[in-house]
């Protein structure tokens, strides 16, 4: 079992999102910051395997419009021995890490110019991965979609996309149940359709569901997951924020709830992504629960980057470049 935490290492002094407006693009400036990115995620990386935390998901940004028209270097080329680095590291140290495509991705949309620029998102996500040389237990996460008035239609319609998908993309997507729409039960539906994997998420399923325990659903969602090809089942965790509006997650890890939860997997091997805001601080507080229950290997003896976590505050400034619109 892994635990992981998504993108942002909050006690660290770089980003692996740095960009720039897409007005001032240029090859100089994608450069700059893919070589910067690309450096920065090895640091998470390193600092993560000095602390057991094997799962990490990665930030979609490492190359500033990677997916867009106007991107035509070739940075799959100019980058490939750095790629090629980061994956050799993450196959020696066990890693398992994983992409979550922005909300922009919508496979279901009944509007063909956001589908075709949904599949070239996920083409470009899908071939940073296969420049690490990473296998098909490297994995896109998206959501269902939309609804757009006809739930049946809604899935149909993702399931016509999903075939299209080229195969690259297709072994590594899988799909999460959401808060909102697109039930454990509706994804369930989907998977008889096209076979892609449930990541399931606990807190989207207290929020939406048909009646199925905790654990039932666990068990249902790692059952459409195929130990070979797609690795140990991956699953988002995270908790009701007291006092907030439903579907709000939780700032820190609660520990109470988190034992109670893993005492509902019942013996089942799931790598754990945390949907907590302070990150590698709830992070480190999970895999000490594990390792207490032997669900974890212990610590490794490795040295540990002068990173300061107390009150789960950064002591350096991160640098946050702007963003694009």
């Amino acid at each position: 079992m892994k635990i992981g935490y998504p993108c942002v290492n909050e006690a660290m002094d770089c980003t692996a999102a740095s960009t720039f407006r897409l007005a001032f693009y240029s090859e100089e400036r994608l450069i700059a910051s893919v070589a910067n990115n690309l450096a920065c995620v090895r640091r998470m990386l390193e600092w993560n395997v000095s602390q057991g935390l094997l799962f990490f998901r990665m930030g979609s940004g490492i190359v500033p419009f990677g997916s867009h028209e106007i991107n035509t270097f070739p940075w799959q080329s100019h980058f490939k021995a750095e790629f090629k680095a980061l994956g050799d590291y993450i196959k020696a140290n066990n890693l398992r890490v994983s992409f979550h495509p922005d909300q922009f991705v919508v496979l279901n949309s009944p509007d063909s110019g956001i589908v075709q620029r949904s599949i070239a998102e996920l083409v470009y996500q899908g071939s940073m991965f296969d420049l690490m040389e990473l296998d098909s237990t490297a994995k896109l996460q998206i959501h269902v979609g939309g609804l757009y008035g006809d739930r049946d239609l809604a899935i149909s319609r993702f399931a016509t996309v999903h075939a299209t998908l080229p195969e690259a993309v297709k072994v590594r997507l899988v799909v999460e149940n959401d808060d909102r729409l697109f039930s454990l039960r509706d994804c369930l539906r989907l998977h008889q359709l096209t076979g892609v994997p449930i990541l399931f998420d606990n807190f989207h399923h207290e929020c939406l569901n048909h009646g199925e325990s905790m654990t039932d659903a666990l068990h249902l969602a790692a059952g459409t997951w195929n130990l070979a090809h797609d690795g140990v089942p991956m699953m988002d965790y995270s908790s009701q924020a007291l006092g907030e509006r439903k579907g709000k997650h939780t700032d820190k890890i609660v520990e109470e709830l988190f034992r109670d939860f893993l005492a509902q997997l019942q013996g089942l091997d799931m790598d754990i992504m945390l949907e907590i805001k302070n990150k590698e601080v709830s992070a480190l507080q999970a895999v000490a629960i594990l390792r207490e229950l032997g669900l974890a290997a212990s610590a490794p003896n490795l040295p540990v980057p002068p990173l300061s976590l107390s009150d789960g505050k950064p002591k350096a400034k991160r640098v946050v470049k702007a963003s694009a619109n």
